[in-house]
């Protein structure tokens, strides 16, 4: 009997043991709710755990670990330093969606290529799954266009801080021409001759034009330095009186006349050809400097400013683009791309 009751026992406690265990295996495990299969990044993976059966995310851990190896999408800004380089990258990473922004700043020039930017076609609200022409536009590679040294020197004479010229007295009038004289062209005889003929040059025929519209008269670059050093300027007044005959009235001009050291009139030469790149490494462009001077008091200041100095960037700036546009196969926008 006492054989028979202790097996009876030692069963009957067995079977409790191992039903405890059963149930604490039951309450402590976790549950899958839902599963990606194949680190699917479209669905996220929720389990149930033990702690009064909360529900966790293990969305983003899963996502990272997928991604330990290797990134799941590209993304990134790569900074380049020349044209051909942007080119290159761009036919390295574009694909059906990529595209090129080119904005014209004259200060801060500037060409993106988003590698991964939004499909052609309109919005799709409808989609449960999203607009499906809709990318993160994260995989991108810019070129700051670098202004060359002697563009930024001339334009900052032309333009200043304001946006208006620089006045400059004499000795930094001489100390400039001298740091640019390699800048400053002479003009060819059938510039100096004022006259378009088939004969010349395009670009003499349009620096021979542009002296006709504005009245002018180059110079060359020694004319220029000889007036930096020893250039002096005698104002003389006149009273003119223009009398109305058939009314009486009368008008009264004071005319001032600008007169050299040797009391005759100034004859001063008021553009000056310089030949300049817009961006460093490119090629130089011909464009017409004004040249002026303006009395104040005891003093004479001087202005230089760039005879519409937005053709030649304007040209630089598209025959870049359009190496670009060509060599990549992209359609290119003018502006700046979304944040």
């Amino acid at each position: 009997m006492t054989g028979i009751i202790d097996e009876t026992t030692t069963h009957s406690m067995a079977n409790t043991a191992e039903t405890m265990r059963d149930v604490m295996l039951e309450f402590g495990r976790t549950e899958d709710i839902t599963k990606p299969e194949d680190f699917d990044f479209n669905q996220s993976h929720l389990v149930a755990t033990p702690s009064h059966r909360t529900i966790q995310d293990l969305t983003e851990q899963q996502r990272k670990a997928a991604e330990y190896l290797k990134p799941a999408r590209r993304k990134g800004i790569a900074r380049l330093d020349d044209l051909l380089s942007i080119i290159a990258w761009a036919k390295r990473f574009k694909g059906e969606t990529s595209v090129l922004f080119a904005k014209p700043d004259m200060t801060a020039p500037s060409l993106t290529c988003i590698a991964d930017y939004h499909a052609e076609g309109p919005v799709d609200h409808a989609s449960a799954t999203g607009d499906s022409t809709a990318r993160h536009c994260h995989h991108r590679a810019i070129y700051n266009f670098p202004l060359s040294e002697e563009w930024m020197a001339w334009m900052a004479v032309s333009c200043g801080k304001d946006g208006k010229p620089l006045l400059l007295e004499k000795d930094d009038l001489g100390e400039f021409i001298e740091a640019q004289a390699k800048d400053i062209m002479d003009p060819t005889p059938a510039v100096l001759a004022g006259k378009e003929d088939e004969k010349n040059h395009k670009w003499e025929n349009r620096l021979i034009l542009t002296a006709q519209k504005i009245e002018g008269r180059y110079g060359q670059l020694t004319q220029l330095l000889a007036m930096s050093k020893q250039f002096q300027v005698f104002e003389t007044s006149d009273l003119k009186v223009n009398t109305n005959r058939d009314t009486g009235e009368s008008e009264i001009q004071f005319l001032n006349e600008h007169k050299g050291v040797d009391g005759k009139p100034l004859n001063i030469p008021n553009l000056i050809i310089i030949a300049i790149p817009v961006f460093m490494g490119g090629a130089p462009y011909r464009m017409p400097v004004r040249f002026r001077y303006r009395k104040m008091g005891g003093s004479v200041r001087f202005i230089m400013s760039i005879y519409n100095p937005e053709k030649a960037f304007e040209a630089a700036f598209k025959e870049a683009v359009v190496q670009a546009t060509e060599a990549t196969e992209l359609p290119t926008f003018m502006g700046a791309p979304e944040a």
